[in-house]
């Protein structure tokens, strides 16, 4: 999903290079409340991650292939604001160093694989939370829901950012079915490699998960009420 320099125009790259700059703005500040001494050094592991598995590519029919895009499974591990800068740190490098995704682009790649991605993942892991038992087993679920539902949620947005300052002629329905077929398979990709991300972790060191924080401390409420 690599918006190239020219695919949109200059007032659409600034608008959301201004969106994008805002948002790191905020995580910035955001990060601070999610992030300790024992788990920052996951915040690190977890842009590495992201920045290798982005790497490769499996197919999804038609001589399409994807790749996993992470923000969801980087909301679930490090929570929402360390993942946006996890994620707007992978972009920048893929940019500058290995051209994937344009400079003038750089704003909107973030914008729509880390803002929405960690926005949309974020809100439906919590939600799916809210529903699901109370277990730490139900993270993984909850995180690979999340990562589905996000990936052809970002298509869509770019879909908006097109139709909104698109500088190639394709039809505006073709680009929206073609957009949201090929992410739907992805977005199949990407739930499976965060639920054996995301379980393989909480199976270890569940403590070490932003999003099974609510679950361990209702956990260790219920053991201390029946303790009384």
């Amino acid at each position: 999903m690599h918006v190239p320099d020219g695919f949109l125009d200059a007032p659409t790259s600034v608008a959301t290079g201004v969106v994008a700059a805002v948002g790191i703005g905020l995580a910035l500040r955001g990060a601070r409340r999610e992030l300790d001494d024992r788990t920052a050094p996951l915040a690190g592991l977890v842009a590495t991650f992201i920045f290798a598995t982005q790497m490769l590519n499996f197919p999804v029919g038609a001589g399409t292939s994807g790749h996993l895009i992470g923000g969801a499974l980087a909301a679930v591990l490090v929570g929402p604001a360390t993942a946006l800068l996890c994620m707007s740190v992978v972009f920048l490098v893929q940019c500058l160093l290995f051209a994937d995704g344009g400079i003038t682009a750089l704003g909107t790649n973030i914008f729509l694989m880390g803002i929405v991605t960690v926005l949309v993942g974020w809100a439906v892991f919590r939600g799916l939370q809210m529903v699901l038992p109370r277990r730490v087993s139900s993270v993984p679920a909850a995180a690979a829901g999340a990562a589905l539902v996000s990936v052809p949620v970002a298509a869509l947005a770019f879909v908006g950012l097109y139709a909104v300052g698109g500088t190639v002629e394709i039809p505006l329905a073709s680009l929206t079915t073609a957009m949201l077929s090929v992410h739907a398979l992805i977005g199949l990709g990407e739930a499976a490699i965060t639920f054996l991300a995301v379980g393989s972790i909480v199976a270890v060191r569940p403590d070490l998960v932003f999003g099974a924080r609510r679950v361990l401390a209702t956990r260790a409420l219920e053991l201390r009420t029946a303790a009384k």
